[in-house]
């Protein structure tokens, strides 16, 4: 098979209409396939507790359902993360393509945990590869004349899929036949459909040298960069860990301390966190970043108090305001976090840069969800709800102190 060649992203200035036009196309695709993945990574979520009744496992067993989807996500992204970059995105797209349809297959004919294991590791490898490759496709397809458009998309992007993945499978099963099979194959049809995207895509990014190198892991982040990247954590932190904890254990909050039966609800919860969370950082994609940056926390910090009062009183309606509350400071933080890192990034530094940032979002997403898990067991879900939102509002309120100090330093500066 022939090397695609390289297509430059020239300005408009110097760019045909005809090939503007192939650009906004292939950057609207980019995004598509973006969202397709992050649906499917989601959408086991809602599912949870119909395997738990036909399986009968603990808590512990689910958090391991979870734990091993991230594990082979991180992996991927430290071993993966900078491997487009020199061999070019298409190839690494549709390895990527190809591994999370046999893994959404795996899903299809599960019978027991076993299979559900192996399709969920398959599933983490495959979205972290797709992730840093998306995210920088993205960056390279950017238009001049829109220098903030590929941050805000790599921002929302997988807060729309999260959404939609939750929402749509929590529908399926609910009201459509064969729940533990029905979505899977509606998400592999999709696959299809990116992997014939991703064949007639131009490529984006030439071929260099040292693939092989790019293998070994490793978490570089250029010096110029390295403070702006150490600001964000307290909010990577944060943010995603209460992304773990919806997807984890947020339909089960639902059902067991709210008495949320409904399978649809089990979805809606993750739905208005992430889709709150996308809505947001979307209307503020042409917004001053600073003011951005400093409300985001104090509204995670808020919202996620005001749903742990939902959770202490069984207040449904307390807990629904404090996730939309919570969901807009997330979308905040995550539109101004990656635009940062976009506007920073070298075009030789994108998809490395993209998969440290990566790696320390899905390490606070899971890392804090699996000892949540095993804590649910071990001593109960409620208590267990309420020391993790009180660690997220701690961090929460330390992100939110970091930027008003660092606000401070810029204005002197």
């Amino acid at each position: 098979m022939t090397t695609p060649t390289p297509v430059s992203i020239a300005a408009p200035s110097d760019a045909t209409p005809a090939r503007r036009l192939g650009h906004a196309r292939a950057f609207v695709a980019i995004a598509a396939v973006f969202v397709l993945f992050m649906a499917a990574s989601s959408a086991p979520s809602p599912l949870y507790v119909v395997y738990q009744q036909l399986w009968q496992f603990s808590a512990t067993t689910l958090t391991l359902i979870f734990a091993v989807y991230v594990v082979g996500l991180v992996a991927s992204l430290l071993t993966l993360g900078a491997l487009s970059d020199h061999i070019g995105r298409r190839p690494v797209l549709a390895a990527a393509i190809a591994l999370e349809a046999i893994s959404l297959a795996l899903f299809a004919v599960a019978g027991d945990v076993g299979v559900l294991l192996v399709a969920r590791v398959l599933q983490g490898i495959a979205t972290g590869a797709a992730m840093t490759t998306l995210g920088a496709a993205l960056i390279d397809l950017n238009p001049p004349h829109a220098p903030r458009r590929a941050g805000v998309v790599n921002g929302v992007a997988p807060l729309a899929g999260l959404a939609i993945g939750a929402l749509g499978c929590g529908a399926l099963v609910q009201y459509g036949p064969a729940p533990t099979h029905l979505v899977y194959e509606l998400l592999l049809g999709g696959m299809v459909l990116a992997a014939v995207a991703v064949a007639i895509l131009p490529e984006t990014s030439a071929r260099r040298p040292g693939a092989r190198h790019s293998l070994i892991p490793r978490l570089g982040v250029p010096p110029l960069i390295r403070s702006h990247l150490i600001a964000l954590v307290p909010i990577l932190l944060a943010s995603w860990a209460l992304v773990g904890l919806y997807l984890s254990l947020g339909p089960s909050i639902a059902s067991g301390l709210l008495g949320l039966r409904s399978h649809l609800i089990g979805g809606l919860v993750v739905t208005l966190f992430c889709g709150t969370g996308a809505l947001t950082a979307f209307a503020f994609r042409a917004a001053d970043p600073r003011p951005v940056q400093l409300w985001s926390p104090a509204l995670l910090t808020v919202g996620t108090a005001i749903s742990l009062v939902g959770v202490q009183t069984g207040t449904v309606w307390a807990a629904v305001a404090g996730t939309v509350v919570a969901g807009l400071g997330f979308g905040g933080s995550a539109l101004t976090s990656f635009s940062t890192l976009v506007r920073l990034a070298a075009p030789e530094q994108r998809g490395e840069l993209l998969a440290v940032a990566l790696v320390i979002s899905y390490v606070a997403f899971s890392v804090p969800a699996v000892i949540a898990g095993l804590a649910s067991t071990a001593y109960g879900l409620h208590p267990t709800a309420v020391v993790y939102a009180g660690v997220v509002i701690g961090f929460s309120a330390l992100a939110l102190v970091a930027r008003i100090i660092r606000g401070r330093r810029e204005r002197r500066d």
